[in-house]
């Protein structure tokens, strides 16, 4: 993450007195960032990535209704309340929009960037999830989750963002946090919702459209406002909560997979 020099104070207060709750419209114009030309394609039949996506669905069975499951399925969340919520352990600091207004406007406004590019190469590819692909459980029912496309996964695209973003600002728990984002797009392969190469292509495509936001003065501006705010935050209340969500997040569920 680039550092800024800007008059952190003023812009803060300035930006202060945006509502928390007003739409965010995204620091960039849409199209700017085209991911079906960055991206590789999704992954068809016959496709290697394909027989893998297969694989590893198969191999998720083992995880249905472990604890690593329920935290898969607190992870099906997509608000930004809830995913600041998610990364407060990892950051050090409570994350709620009430605490640090200027950091949500910040997170969800860089989301509409990469959720409207992510959204745009779902529809161009139109690649069916893995669980209508495969027969098997899943964190979340197919109603719930309608005729929505796989790949790239919209959940790991914003949770990387935020990853992204919170780790330029706290760039001494960099680590955790991009351990978090990593794990949240990570927790779609565990609902069995989304294949592999959806999760992967996510954050890949995340980071190629932060490339452009981050260039942008307006995200500039919103990014050391936010940075002065997160210097006055209270820290997260630790009651060894957020030992045990590492120990249980921080493996990759990848990490020795045998189908």
């Amino acid at each position: 993450m680039r550092r800024f020099a800007f008059p952190l104070i003023a812009l803060a207060i300035g930006t202060a007195a945006l509502s928390q709750h007003q739409t965010p419209a995204g620091y960039l114009a849409p199209g700017s960032v085209d991911l079906t030309k960055v991206l590789a394609p999704a992954p068809v039949e016959g496709d290697i990535r394909y027989e893998t996506d297969r694989k590893v669905f198969r191999a998720m069975k083992a995880m249905v209704g472990s604890p690593r499951w329920q935290a898969a399925t607190a992870d099906v969340k997509y608000d930004t309340r809830s995913m600041m919520k998610d990364f407060s352990c990892a950051t050090g600091i409570d994350l709620t929009p009430e605490a640090t207004p200027l950091l949500y406007r910040l997170l969800g406004m860089a989301s509409v960037d990469t959720g409207r590019a992510n959204g745009t190469a779902k529809d161009t590819w139109k690649r069916l999830r893995p669980l209508w692909i495969d027969d098997g459980v899943t964190c979340e029912s197919k109603e719930s989750l309608g005729k929505s496309y796989d790949y790239p996964s919209g959940h790991t695209t914003k949770g990387w963002t935020l990853g992204l973003i919170l780790a330029g600002l706290v760039p001494g728990r960099a680590t955790p946090i991009l351990t978090r984002a990593r794990a949240y797009g990570e927790s779609r392969i565990v609902c069995r919702v989304h294949n592999m190469s959806a999760v992967e292509a996510g954050r890949i495509g995340a980071s190629a459209v932060m490339d452009a936001v981050e260039q942008t003065p307006a995200y500039q501006a919103d990014f050391a406002a936010a940075k002065v705010e997160l210097a006055h935050a209270k820290p997260v209340a630790d009651s060894g909560t957020c030992a045990a969500e590492a120990a249980l997040l921080g493996p990759s569920v990848l990490a020795g997979l045998k189908e």
